[in-house]
């Protein structure tokens, strides 16, 4: 029997063959039908190495699509027809996207929320902060606070928004959930938000949902072998929309407490019911995942989406990518908070996007309503801290195959940040700016 030590990828270029990737893979598809014997998962994966082993060798390496073939047989000969098409409905998806994305089409994505760009495009449009060169002007006149201050006022009018329109629902309304992807400032305007509503009486009561994270053994992984916390399918969402439903129907639920050092969930732990004016708060990536409150009537629901939607081009006329930003904003906050290495960040980030694709964005236009978090001036603090290292990514992934996905962001990233004037001073950026979130120097409490 052979041994398979590389395998082909689509863009052709030749990796080492992991198969513990096969074996997540299987186990993502059975969570996504309900299932979690991660054992039958390894057993299967074992099965699909065995066939690879008789049908290739060193010198003759699988093709990746020829792997997920064989995996998809292995399923159904051995009875999981649904984890099978679970698999291969993810598969299609994938190689829908990767055409479209080949084919450059042109018609607009569902997953875009237009009218509320043309809305941010409009704002940037008439205070110039629409291209990186009129942003430069700007700063070039010594205009920088003035660009802070013109930034924060227009985010803090959105959350003031958001606010009268809960107000306005507030007999109705049993819970908040505000959702959004990775660093899209969720944290700092749950707070402006409860700030606001206090001054009417109305207070918040969070269901943190990283109570309801299944024990770490039972936890997907990601195809770097890391235990996927990102993914909705970690968290137990029936018991989730159970608790929701029940809260707002004003019955006391015992909520769990999840241990992080342990990786050990504990059910029962703690007493929680809705008093008179309070309101049910899930500030959660997946807020808006359908299956999280499935039970629970839209009329009780206010559902708040946070994006930075910066409408800015860069000299080439290419919109910089709202991906990007949290990017950068995810490695500032990682590196102050949770000694995270920003090229691990860097090199995490495809799986990050992949998941956002598929468990989040689909949900945007579902909201009730959508605040731009994106501040133009944040690009030219990150060139001031930021470009040197996109700079060393850059030349130090170019001809890495495994490190692909990095160098294409890495490099994106290092054009339009070497275009913007840097600016080190942020002492002009409010203590009480979303940015703080991440630049660090906040004067809320997170």
């Amino acid at each position: 029997m052979a041994e398979i030590t590389h395998v082909i990828k689509r863009s052709g270029a030749k990796v080492r063959f992991n198969p513990n990737r096969v074996a997540n893979a299987i186990y993502r598809a059975a969570i996504a039908v309900g299932g979690r014997d991660k054992k039958q998962a390894e057993l299967l994966a074992d099965q699909v190495e065995e066939i690879l082993k008789n049908k290739f060798s060193k010198d003759n390496p699988p093709h990746v699509e020829e792997i997920q073939d064989i995996v998809e047989q292995v399923l159904i000969k051995n009875g999981h027809d649904e984890v099978a098409k679970e698999y291969i409905l993810y598969r299609n998806e994938q190689n829908r996207k990767r055409e479209e994305r080949n084919q450059k089409l042109s018609h607009p994505s569902e997953n875009i929320p237009w009218a509320k760009l043309w809305k941010v495009l409009d704002w940037a449009t008439k205070n110039d902060l629409n291209t990186i060169p009129k942003m430069n002007a700007r700063i070039e006149n010594g205009e920088f606070p003035h660009i802070v201050h013109e930034s924060e006022s227009a985010y803090e009018n959105e959350v003031s928004v958001a606010s009268d329109l809960i107000l306005e629902r507030e007999d109705k309304i049993k819970v908040v959930m505000i959702s959004g992807p990775s660093s899209s400032g969720k944290t700092t305007t749950t707070i402006k938000l409860e700030q606001r509503l206090k001054k009417h009486g109305l207070s918040f009561v969070t269901l943190n949902v990283d109570n309801y994270f299944f024990d770490l053994e039972m936890h997907p992984k990601d195809e770097f072998g890391d235990y996927d916390f990102e993914t909705p399918q970690a968290l137990d969402l029936p018991l989730i929309n159970e608790h929701v439903s029940a809260l707002c129907k004003g019955v006391e639920v015992k909520i769990p407490f999840y241990d992080f050092k342990t990786g050990s969930r504990f059910l029962n732990r703690t007493n929680l019911k809705l008093e008179e004016n309070q309101i049910l708060l899930i500030d959660s990536l997946h807020g808006l995942f359908p299956a999280m409150t499935k039970d629970v009537d839209d009329e009780i629901k206010f559902k708040l989406y946070l994006e930075p939607l910066l409408q800015m081009k860069n000299e080439k006329g290419q919109f910089i990518r709202w991906t990007d930003l949290r990017l950068i904003r995810r490695m500032l906050r990682d590196a102050t908070h949770r000694a995270y290495n920003p090229q691990q960040t860097l090199e995490h980030w495809h799986y990050v996007r992949s998941s956002e694709l598929r468990n989040i964005i689909p949900y945007i236009n579902t909201s009730d309503y959508i605040i731009n978090s994106a501040m133009p001036y944040e690009i030219a603090l990150y060139a001031s801290r930021m470009l040197s290292l996109f700079e060393e990514w850059t030349e130090k992934f170019i001809d890495d195959p495994l490190k692909e996905d990095a160098f294409k962001r890495a490099n994106r990233v290092r054009e339009f940040l070497q275009e913007v004037i840097p600016v080190e001073d942020d002492s002009s950026v409010p203590e009480h700016s979303v940015l703080r979130e991440f630049i660090g120097g906040s004067s809320l409490k997170y």
